[in-house]
């Protein structure tokens, strides 16, 4: 395996994941599969919501739901977090900014600086790699944008996972360093394209990392690479 010091920003990322995993104490780490979050190494994470299908491919893999939103829709605005004190209302917009896309109205790499835009300015709790892993390649989206793929999502329903929320019951002062909370979101992620105004959708789940300090409105950590229940 390859020696992480010749990778200044690996090991940066390595670096700021041991951080998180430091401040967060017992209540991260009792979360199924953070370790590995917190240790993995640059590398894109080993298990993340799948990637949007191109046109070609999304009509062989996911069914038409009912109301999908027409490709002659408005189109999409970039996402913008919310103000709130809240992590799991937080989580919830989030998966939802993170499960949407309209490559009719803006480039991909206008719709990572927006998402970047939600995570902490603390940089050695956020971890951008984990957001940039969900959104499509360059190659990808220029391909979806010749078709006018775009998708919305519905969120169904948030929750600190039970691990997550027993550990922060037994130690809540472990949560005081960092303000790093676990939440995991379910929902629906509807995608359409110039010629299938029907469209079609998926399920999705993931686990986010949300920053929720006193004294500052939530912002996201990072995405974690496995679902926490």
């Amino acid at each position: 395996m390859a020696s992480h010091s010749s990778n200044p920003g690996g090991a940066s990322r390595v670096r700021r994941r041991a951080l998180l995993g430091t401040a967060a104490l017992v209540v991260l780490v009792a979360l199924a599969g953070l370790t590995a979050y917190l240790t993995r190494d640059g590398r894109e994470p080993s298990k993340r919501p799948a990637r949007p299908a191109s046109s070609a491919s999304a009509s062989a893999s996911v069914a038409s739901p009912s109301g999908s939103p027409s490709p002659s829709a408005r189109p999409h605005a970039l996402p913008v977090p919310p103000n709130t004190h809240d992590p799991i209302a937080f989580g919830k917009a989030a998966a939802a900014a993170l499960w949407s896309y309209d490559t009719r109205a803006y480039s991909q790499a206008e719709l990572l600086t927006a998402l970047h835009g939600w995570l902490t300015s603390e940089t050695k709790y956020a971890d951008p790699a984990s957001v940039d892993a969900i959104v499509p390649s360059p190659v990808l989206w220029k391909e979806m944008a010749a078709n006018g793929q775009f998708a919305t999502s519905t969120v169904n329903e948030g929750h600190f996972p039970d691990s997550f929320a027993q550990a922060l019951q037994a130690n809540p002062g472990t949560i005081t360093q960092a303000y790093v909370y676990a939440v995991t979101v379910s929902g629906k992620q509807s995608i359409a394209w110039n010629g299938s105004p029907a469209g079609g959708a998926e399920n999705r789940v993931a686990t986010l990392a949300v920053q929720c300090r006193p004294s500052h409105p939530c912002a996201l950590a990072g995405v974690m690479p496995s679902v926490a229940p």
